[in-house]
């Protein structure tokens, strides 16, 4: 026996199946694949994993656009335009692939919706803010503990760096330290 669907139902059918989203990975699996990762990174980039060092690059090469003397006679900033060119980097690279599949694996996983999550006692709107305040909080933050947590929980914890080891459990030490004073919004 034979069923023939119109491609009215097929097309239902389909956007169904499409509209459920797939479950996320066993967290045990995507910590292997993520260090099998790092492990490849090394291997073949001769370096680790991190983030923040390419917008970093991205923000001196707009400093050096702006203001080149002042970028010429700052030791901080000259240090990150000395070498290879801002899109030749391995780090600019990693960024915008990361970018690119976290955006590959949303689409294909049902996952990609732009939305706003946030508790029932926050707006959408201080989200936003507390989301871009809490941002750039961390953004000046990992200038001073020298790298991002993939840089340094990562990158640095494989490598059995005591600062990187610290950095860690500060984070986690905050992280739960902080949970206590939002924790209504979230309720």
């Amino acid at each position: 026996m034979s069923i023939s669907l119109t491609h009215k139902e097929v097309a239902e059918r389909a956007r169904d199946e499409t509209s459920t989203p797939r479950p996320y990975w066993n967290p045990y699996v995507a910590g292997i694949g993520l260090g099998l990762t790092l492990v490849l990174t090394y291997y073949l980039m001769g370096e680790g994993l991190g983030a923040s060092g390419a917008f970093t690059r991205f923000v001196a090469a707009a400093e050096q656009t702006v203001a080149p003397r002042y970028v010429a006679k700052d030791p901080y900033w000259s240090g990150y335009l000395s070498g290879e060119p801002v899109l030749k980097a391995w780090l600019v690279f990693e960024v915008l692939g990361a970018l690119v599949g976290g955006v590959i694996a949303a689409l294909t996983a049902g996952r990609f919706k732009v939305m706003s999550e946030h508790g029932t006692k926050v707006s959408a709107r201080q989200r936003a803010v507390l989301a871009f305040a809490g941002g750039l909080l961390v953004g000046v933050a990992t200038r001073f503990a020298r790298g991002c947590t993939s840089g340094q929980a990562l990158t640095g914890g494989s490598v059995l760096a005591v600062g990187s080891w610290a950095f860690m459990f500060a984070v986690f030490a905050g992280g739960y330290a902080a949970a206590w004073f939002v924790r209504r919004q979230w309720q």
